[in-house]
């Protein structure tokens, strides 16, 4: 699936290169290869950033970091994966598969998934923690004050106040 959807994307690209090739060749432009790589990829990057930078700033101003921090992650795997290949390929210490690529990018995903099951059992956990705190907390203000329910209160406090300084990005 992950491999045709890629092979896909190489087709959709050699397209686009065929097409900017042939407008080139039409109009006259005659640029060469090389500015033309300037300018296409100049455009792409910029289109990226104004389709990125919004949904980015949405997502770190409600908190979800982490889903940044992925998409980065897993676009620099991408290049990596594909470096380590091409490396490969020129230098003659392996041979360059795209099943290599494959395997790798599964492997992080693999391992990520991991990563997401136990930090959801963490937080499942500090909720339930808290969930306890407010319980009691609630329970000893209808009225049944107990002695110790300001220094429970203060330390509930600085209970919250230690997991929010080392708790893992939501």
């Amino acid at each position: 699936m992950l491999s045709s959807f890629l092979y896909a994307v190489v087709e959709m690209f050699a397209e686009v290169h065929g097409r900017i090739l042939s407008l080139n060749d039409a109009y006259e432009y005659n640029f060469s290869d090389k500015e033309l790589h300037f300018l296409v990829i100049g455009l792409l990057g910029m289109a990226l950033i104004f389709v990125i930078y919004p949904i980015f700033k949405l997502l770190a101003a409600t908190g979800h970091v982490m889903v940044i921090s992925w998409v980065y992650v897993f676009t620099l795997i991408i290049v990596v994966t594909f470096a380590i290949e091409i490396g490969q390929r020129v230098t003659g210490t392996g041979t360059m598969e795209f099943a290599d690529i494959m395997f790798g990018v599964v492997g992080f995903l693999f391992m990520f998934f991991i990563f997401s099951l136990i930090r959801g059992i963490y937080h499942g956990i500090l909720e339930l923690i808290r969930y306890c705190i407010n319980r009691k907390r609630r329970k000893d203000t209808d009225g049944n004050r107990t002695r110790n329910a300001d220094r429970d209160e203060t330390l509930d406090t600085e209970f919250n106040e230690n997991i929010q300084e080392n708790e893992w990005e939501k």
